[in-house]
């Protein structure tokens, strides 16, 4: 027999300011509940027509996105339940990229269908035993219902087959465009092992103004600034890389000089002066044409370094300094000086160009096959851009997925509706109570194509009738939502309409997302200790401590 503590010998346990809930009312039901709101605030964002939310965080940054991964980041998720599946979402971006949407709202559904369970009586652990069989069997049938693979990664053609439903999902109308950008970069950057593709060799650079369709791929990496110096382009160049700033050094104490007359003060500035001209002569020296900086400019070495011919780029960020020292093979100097042959990068090409009135810096490499590629976009709007930039960085995700498994399913809602039928049959065959959690897994499914044909505008209940229909007739399994209206039966064919989905977005979202709705069904107890601290003073009152 197991130990439970009654009620009434837990505050003698704990301090004042203890909160404990327990039972199947008090906290599973409270949990799902919590969850069912999130999955339900991120369902309307799913899919081509999915709407885009308006998120302002606590810096008051405004997103206007339907990037699900996004919304939830941005988040101050406070209820716990509610953070595991926060958590589990993120594990799916960190994963794979796409399909956070995916785990949100199948999580939340798994968790409202088994709230009908318990409220008919079940016992939480025959759900959780139920569902993870679901799970299982699951995961077996999605190997069997691949329609289709990616033939060759190198293939631009065979690429975008991939990679145009996922950009499809957050750009709809502009997902050939982008489609066609992504595998262009892809290709420049696709290395012979495909294994050691990195996402982080395709960089995507926003550039106001003009429109999506002034878009381009560079090769190389792109800087959305133009050079210090007076040099704005060299050829065959050693590249040198300081983290640190080309100014005159400042000692650590302050100290104080006595200068007697004005020859002394002369020779104090002209001593700073040589020394700075000494080591910008020692990089010219080296063959140094090209310097990168992490830090600022001083206007003196500045002037030196343009007497030499020497071009200078400021770049802010450490992550694009060690993506540059990728680029051109430079290691980056925390101090001032030239740098040894090992610690210089050479670049084929670095030059200044105008964009748009914008100028950016581009370092390209033309004899051998450059290591980053950039996206440059255009567009009217700031937020306009970083949604872009998501969709794109969802479409290269998706390329680095197939790196791994490059078979595909059937889209548009139609991997769910076959799964959700074929689970269906297991669940009669199953006996026990169990049948009765692998059925309403099956019927969980259905939200996908259901949400689909919501945000389209169409009736969600004739639809999914008609899927049903579609794919009882036949043992295909490719029967989608037809979320433009160009069928007269209601449903189209994913395969032939090119709608695809990569197998491993599927087989980790429905993992993650069962396990995440999995752990909320075995909490039975919440116990939460009095928050630290004392009360916040209120906001958007710059006097609010005077009486």
């Amino acid at each position: 027999m197991a130990l439970r503590l009654p009620k009434a010998m837990l505050p003698q346990l704990f301090k004042d300011g203890y909160k404990n809930l327990q039972g199947v009312e008090e906290a599973v039901i409270r949990n799902i509940t919590a969850v069912k709101q999130m999955s339900e605030m991120t369902r309307t964002s799913l899919g081509p027509n999915g709407r885009n939310k308006m998120v302002i965080n606590h810096l008051e940054r405004l997103f206007v996105t339907n990037d699900a991964a996004t919304i939830i980041r941005e988040l101050e998720v406070e209820h716990p339940a509610a953070r595991l599946l926060v958590m589990s979402s993120q594990q799916q971006e960190q994963e794979i990229g796409d399909g956070t949407n995916l785990v949100v709202i199948f999580a939340g559904e798994l968790l409202q269908k088994a709230e009908y369970l318990l409220r008919m009586g079940l016992h939480p652990s025959e759900v959780v035993q139920g569902y993870e069989l679901a799970a299982a069997k699951a995961q077996t049938i999605l190997e069997e219902l691949v329609v289709d693979q990616v033939a060759s990664i190198h293939d631009a053609a065979e690429l975008t087959k991939a990679v145009r439903t996922a950009i499809a999902a957050k750009q709809y109308g502009h997902e050939d465009l982008l489609t066609g950008l992504v595998t262009e970069a892809v290709g420049h950057i696709m290395p012979k092992n495909p294994a050691q593709f990195s996402v982080d060799a395709v960089r995507v650079v926003k550039v106001m103004g003009g429109s999506l369709y002034d878009s381009r791929v560079l090769r190389g990496m792109v800087f959305a600034r133009s050079p210090e110096s007076v040099v704005k382009k060299v050829t065959k160049a050693k590249v040198a890389i300081f983290t640190c700033s080309l100014d005159i050094s400042q000692t650590e104490t302050k100290g104080t000089v006595l200068i007697q007359n004005a020859k002394e003060m002369l020779d104090f500035s002209k001593g700073e002066e040589t020394v700075i001209e000494t080591q910008v002569r020692e990089l010219a020296d080296a063959g140094v044409k090209v310097v990168v900086t992490g830090s600022a400019v001083g206007d003196l070495v500045l002037h030196f370094l343009n007497r030499y011919g020497i071009l200078v780029l400021r770049v802010p960020s450490k992550f694009d300094l060690r993506r540059l020292c990728r680029v051109t093979g430079a290691t980056a100097l925390a101090r001032l000086g030239a740098p040894t042959p090992e610690e210089m990068g050479f670049c084929d090409v670095v030059e200044a160009v105008e964009i748009g009135g914008d100028r950016v810096t581009v370092f390209r490499q033309e004899t051998e096959a450059t290591k980053t590629v950039t996206i440059v976009v255009r567009g009217a709007t700031q937020n306009h851009l970083d949604d872009i930039e998501r969709a794109i960085d969802d479409g290269v995700n998706v390329i680095k997925a197939i790196t791994k498994d490059t078979r595909l399913l059937a889209g548009a809602g139609a991997v769910e509706m076959e799964l959700s039928k074929r689970l269906l049959s297991y669940g009669e065959k199953t006996p026990g109570l169990n049948q009765h959690a692998i059925k309403k897994f099956a019927e969980a499914l259905e939200v996908i194509p259901r949400t689909l044909a919501d945000n389209a505008g169409l009736d969600s209940s004739e639809t999914i009738a008609k899927l049903y229909s579609a794919h009882y007739r036949t043992d295909a399994g490719t029967a989608g939502v037809d979320v433009e209206g160009t069928s007269d039966i209601g449903v189209i064919d994913a395969v032939e309409k090119q709608i695809f989905d990569v197998l491993a977005v599927k087989q980790w979202g429905l993992r993650y997302a069962s396990s995440a709705a999995l752990t909320i069904l075995k909490v039975d107890q919440i116990i939460m200790s009095k928050p630290a601290g004392g009360p916040k003073p209120p906001k958007n009152n710059a006097n609010w401590d005077e009486d």
